[in-house]
């Protein structure tokens, strides 16, 4: 691996424990157990001390190398040290290859909450590299799937399609162990990250559109809250995928989608080898959902699909959900 040529006094590596140690370059590392339990302040502290400790200036540059846990810690312990250095990050998973990666936010959990605590912050440069993906567990791969999935109901129909044939056709293994299908899968990750990037470019601090890309997520993370909760094994992009169905499922209800969208959507992520059915009541779910970063006073801006490409920002009390 080698990193883009950036002018810096100092490289230090915050890593995924699960990676192979000799895929990594020779510069100081720090080793991660990735995972949502690690997702905290304590962990960003601990990278300030050791940061600190090996003298980190403020022309160092720290590079991330791992999934969305490892990206996101890096982002935020790099933003707040010494007031903020640079930082690169090399996702190793398709979910950040999509989406953790990209955007500029960077979060850690709090008080049972998904990332309550965060920043926003720009990485030098992103590098995905597909040879990653073929040592990923075909759970993780899916899990990104979702998020892929989901970028494409936010803006591109055919893009849409054409994962949902890829991934519906073919098993994560098939894929990677095809040129031309690992080809056609980093196409559509370019076109996801394309579609992100583009939003974000109009709206950094998310002040509007930009909440277009937490389509499933308000769901998703109240989902992730009760199985962290609950001792409950659910991967993040697979409460995604439950959480876009109970979207679509909510905008059925209201009016703006057709009745058979939900039906539609269920049936394709399952076909894509997702998740569909929540095991949680949106009852059980309330609390969390009250909680979640996009309440403003009384009402929680709750992004709904209208159809495949097109979302809404639906201003709703969270009180009318359960």
């Amino acid at each position: 691996m080698r990193f883009p040529d950036i002018k810096c006094s100092s490289v230090f590596v915050v890593y995924d424990a699960s990676l192979d140690e000799a895929l990594l370059p020779d510069f100081p590392r720090f080793k991660v157990e990735a995972g949502e339990g690690r997702k905290t302040l304590e962990t960003v502290l601990e990278i300030e001390k050791w940061l600190l400790g090996l003298g980190a200036d403020r022309d160092s540059l720290l590079v991330g190398v791992g999934g969305g846990v490892v990206t996101d810690l890096v982002g935020f312990a790099a933003s707040i040290y010494l007031r903020g250095i640079r930082f690169g990050l090399v996702p190793t998973t398709l979910l950040a290859m999509v989406d953790a990666a990209y955007g500029g936010k960077n979060g850690v959990n709090f008080e049972g909450l998904k990332n309550m605590l965060g920043t926003f912050s720009k990485p030098e440069f992103v590098l995905a590299e597909p040879e990653f993906l073929a040592t990923l567990p075909e759970r993780e791969f899916r899990s990104g799937a979702a998020e892929m999935l989901k970028t494409f109901i936010i803006g591109d129909w055919e893009a849409y399609d054409a994962a949902v044939e890829l991934l519906s056709g073919h098993t994560p293994s098939r894929i990677l162990s095809s040129e031309a299908l690992t080809k056609e899968l980093m196409a559509l990750v370019d076109r996801a990250r394309a579609i992100k990037e583009d939003i974000v470019s109009r709206d950094f601090r998310e002040a509007g559109e930009r909440r277009k890309l937490n389509f499933g997520h308000t769901f998703a993370h109240a989902v992730e809250a009760l199985a962290l909760e609950r001792g409950l094994d659910i991967r993040h992009g697979e409460a995604v995928a439950m959480g876009m169905v109970i979207a679509a499922e909510t905008a059925a209800r209201l009016g703006l989608a057709e009745e058979d969208f939900p039906g539609m959507l269920r049936m394709d992520f399952e076909d894509c080898g997702l998740p569909a059915d929540c095991p949680f009541t949106l009852s059980e779910m309330a609390f969390a959902i009250s909680r979640d970063k996009k309440v403003e006073g009384e009402r929680l801006n709750l992004v709904l699909p209208v159809s495949i490409g097109e979302v809404e920002i639906v201003p709703v009390d969270p009180k009318e959900l359960v």
